[in-house]
């Protein structure tokens, strides 16, 4: 590939990385917000104490992933936002609560602690719920009528309980005694949520694209996408069967993790080999939406500095804060 052809290609596959960066590890402390009204005061403070060092740095993907997309691809966002203004406006709303509540909380009197919880819990709940619509009208290509809507409307309730399973998988793996045998009990109780949203995805996108269902089942197609949904479907049952099993309250603690983010890994592949070359489903190209080339080059620059930045920094808060959740103080 030519430059002009090649640079929009490389930022759809960092602004793709970097959203699925964001479901995956903000979608476990919101779905630890979604538990927490499950638990009581010790067990909230130790689940607020499990992802306390890591939930900026979670959201800074988010950041990244949105910012490309304004930037790179300017006709796509005015698309995509476009269509998606309201439950963007309340996906901010609900991760500004959760900021509110998370630094609040801790400093409030004790009277007022559950106030905090239970809006940490609303804006988990309400951010939550609105990437589940934005995710539904997106794979549709924004199409209106009843079958589209209720899609979305159905992943709007399967992806916050895919994220309360990441958060209780997470929870598997941070903490120990009684709240990790709850949280073993709740990741049971959530994984048909992960099961469902999968499975619609998987018979929903091709249902609404004829591009797609030709790549899906047509040769050699079929053999490139069989991996997918046969690795998706074995990291679920491993983890079915790993969750009835006593060893997930011993050493064997971070496969549940491991596996469900192998299927948030293994949808995102799927949807990225259905997709491309569009950015918005039936409508625009990665191409037709792209910016100048000119423009594309002097973003590549400051990428390159400052992807490895957050990379590094990631990696780094993950590195020094592994192990067991303690207690959470602030000076």
């Amino acid at each position: 590939m030519d430059t002009p052809t090649l640079l929009p290609v490389i930022f759809l596959a960092l602004m793709g990385l970097s959203m699925l960066a964001y479901v995956v590890l903000d979608g476990y402390d919101l779905g630890v917000g979604l538990l927490m009204p499950l638990a009581g005061g010790r067990e909230q403070d130790t689940m607020v104490a499990s992802i306390g060092p890591f939930w900026d740095a979670n959201e800074t993907w988010l950041v990244l992933g949105v910012g490309l997309l304004l930037i790179a691809f300017p006709k796509a966002q005015g698309v995509v936002l476009g269509a998606l203004y309201l439950p963007v406006a309340l996906m901010l709303i609900g991760l500004i609560l959760r900021g509110v509540a998370f630094d609040f909380r801790v400093k409030a009197r004790a009277a007022h602690q559950p106030a905090w919880n239970r809006l940490f819990s609303i804006g988990s709940l309400l951010a939550s719920l609105a990437q589940g619509w934005m995710l539904g009208r997106y794979i549709t290509g924004f199409a209106e009528g009843a079958g589209p809507t209720l899609f979305a409307a159905v992943i709007t309730l399967a992806l916050p309980a895919a994220y309360a399973l990441l958060g209780a998988t997470w929870l598997i793996m941070k903490t120990d005694g009684a709240l990790q045998v709850r949280a073993v009990r709740w990741a049971r109780l959530t994984w048909p949520g992960l099961v469902l949203g999968v499975g619609l995805i998987s018979v929903v996108t091709p249902w609404v694209s004829e591009a797609v269902r030709q790549r899906w089942f047509s040769m050699p197609g079929l053999l490139a996408l069989l991996p997918i949904p046969l690795m998706s479907a074995f990291s679920l049952l491993g983890l079915r069967a790993l969750l009835n099993s006593h060893r997930v309250l011993g050493k064997q603690c971070w496969l549940p993790f491991v596996l469900v983010v192998l299927v948030f890994v293994m949808a995102a592949l799927g949807l990225a080999y259905s997709l491309y070359p569009d950015i918005v489903p039936g409508r625009l190209s990665v191409w037709q939406a792209a910016a100048a080339t000119e423009s594309l080059q002097v973003i590549l620059a400051g990428s390159v500095v400052s992807v490895p930045a957050i990379v590094v920094y990631t990696a780094f808060v993950y590195r020094i804060f592994h192990g067991k959740a303690t207690a959470l103080r602030y000076a």
